[in-house]
């Protein structure tokens, strides 16, 4: 599954994090990016391109700017692939947790 490329990346999960809780220009994430892993706004905007061709973000241009947002579908899909293996975590009352 692509879309497991492209989250394997940490700098691209922590993008969707802050996608996550609301709409965002590239300048908003690149300040939280470059705090956190010391990378540069060239190097952000090529990590979104990677989250926008994969299908997880959306761009839309309101005058001068960029804004971003989180495209839930390819997460569904994840969450879809992920599903088959719930069970190996989730436990009756009384199991012991491994």
């Amino acid at each position: 599954m692509r879309a497991f490329d492209v989250l394997g990346d940490p700098v691209r999960r922590r993008l969707l994090e802050l996608l996550g809780t609301q709409e965002r220009t590239p300048g908003d994430m690149a300040a939280v990016i470059q705090e956190e892993f010391g990378l540069s706004q060239p190097a952000v905007s090529q990590h979104l391109k990677v989250l926008r061709d994969a299908g997880f973000a959306t761009v839309r241009v309101e005058g001068t700017r960029r804004i971003y947002a989180i495209n839930a579908a390819p997460l569904r899909d994840v969450d879809g692939w992920v599903s088959a293996f719930r069970h190996l975590w989730i436990h009756d009352e009384g199991t012991a947790r491994q």
